[in-house]
């Protein structure tokens, strides 16, 4: 792995700047003026914001509305202009407890070439060693392209500093106190951004997905582990330490099962695959060999399985309602591989939500999006887009 690998300074020095690029980014092409408007700032910020992008090429003006044969030039205002996404490219990876995904990028967050490697080993120089492979072979993919890789971004679930760059808590893993970002970078000789995995796949929603033009919305996934990402006020919440938006570990039930975290009756130790799986095994006697399982045998018919699920869609809906009675967004959008069983809880979802939001909260409009591990891997490199950039959460 090369430790010279040339990396460029993004040309937005100031926070003007960035706001323009990101807008332009998730909403172009847009006019100046357009942008004046959606930013909030003034013209002549949205132009000098605009010059130093458009000569260093992030920022060009759309072939649709520039006179044939013309070049671009600074001095037509009127002109839509958008993001390059072929003038930077980056890697995301999304860790898992059972294998590695591995996406090359471009700077617009399109999907160039995707890796998947199952993962050997959980502990962290067996991860490390194989995000160090993929991101050789995506380095020798990227090549072809003729532009430089920017940035490496990291996706793993539980606490996250992403300030820090360390992996302070991850269940599925069995780490603590994990230096990522740091041991990743000497492995790879790239910039290393690390961050929770819901809330990296929470930027990708807000620039790229079903969040783009929201100021206000969560992501909610569904699956082995319960999380949420929290945009406010269009910037991505990651809290003070780190942790935010963990209505995972909201304790619904104070007479349910155990969480892994301590706590009794979190919502993840009553909704998550792993508690679903483990509580129609106890109410059925029956050895159900895994999620897939206990999935076809709710849909054979068994009661069981079937409360199970009703059960653990009742949790997740009340667990939304909370987020929307806290911060009132305007939308939340459920993802996950627990998707797979959303007709065996969908009712219960809507239900449990309808009753637990507050008022006019419950007008939040609740949405799905099924998402595969590719594009968690897409969140971690519009995390590592975001750094480069200079556009960082709150």
């Amino acid at each position: 792995m090369p430790s010279t690998y040339r990396v460029e300074t993004f040309p937005a020095a100031t926070p003007a700047a960035s706001t323009v690029f990101t807008t332009v980014l998730s909403q172009g092409p847009l006019t100046r003026v357009e942008l004046a408007r959606r930013t909030g700032l003034s013209s002549a910020a949205v132009t000098k914001a605009v010059r130093p992008l458009m000569e260093a090429g992030y920022v060009v003006e759309t072939a649709e509305t520039a006179d044939e044969g013309a070049r671009p030039t600074l001095g037509r205002p009127a002109n839509p202009v958008r993001v390059d996404g072929g003038r930077a490219l980056f890697i995301g990876v999304k860790v898992t407890a059972d294998e590695v995904i591995a996406v090359l990028t471009d700077l617009c967050c399109l999907i160039r070439v995707a890796r998947h490697a199952p993962l050997p080993a959980r502990d962290p120089s067996a991860v490390i060693g194989l995000i160090a492979s993929l991101t050789e072979e995506l380095l020798t993919q990227a090549q072809s392209y003729g532009v430089a890789v920017q940035g490496l971004g990291i996706a793993v679930s539980g606490d996250v500093d992403r300030a820090a760059g360390v992996v302070r808590y991850s269940p599925f893993l069995g780490w603590h106190d994990i230096a990522l970002a740091e041991l990743a970078s000497a492995a790879t000789g790239l910039p290393v951004t690390v961050d929770n995995d819901v809330r990296a796949l929470t930027v990708a929603e807000q620039w790229f997905g079903d969040g783009v033009g929201c100021a206000n919305f969560a992501v909610v996934t569904v699956g082995a582990g319960i999380g949420c990402g929290i945009v406010v006020n269009g910037r991505v919440v990651s809290g003070s330490h780190g942790v935010a938006g963990e209505i995972g570990h909201l304790p619904i039930d104070p007479q349910g099962p155990l969480c892994h975290c301590g706590n009794t009756g979190c919502v993840e130790a009553i909704a998550s695959d792993s508690a679903i799986l483990r509580r129609i095994r106890e109410d059925t006697g029956r050895p159900v060999a895994d999620s897939a399982a206990a999935l076809a045998l709710a849909h054979t018919g068994s009661p069981a399985a079937r409360a199970a699920y009703a059960h653990a869609g009742e949790t997740i809906g009340r667990a939304i309602g909370a987020v929307v009675n806290l911060l009132g967004p305007e939308r939340v959008i459920i993802s996950g591989e627990g998707l797979a069983a959303y007709d065996l809880f969908a009712e219960q979802i809507r239900e449990a939500f309808t009753a637990a939001a507050f008022g006019t909260a419950a007008q939040c409009e609740v949405t799905t999006r099924p998402l595969p591990f590719d594009e968690w891997a897409r969140g971690a490199a519009a995390a590592a887009i975001q750094t480069f950039i200079g556009s960082d959460t709150c």
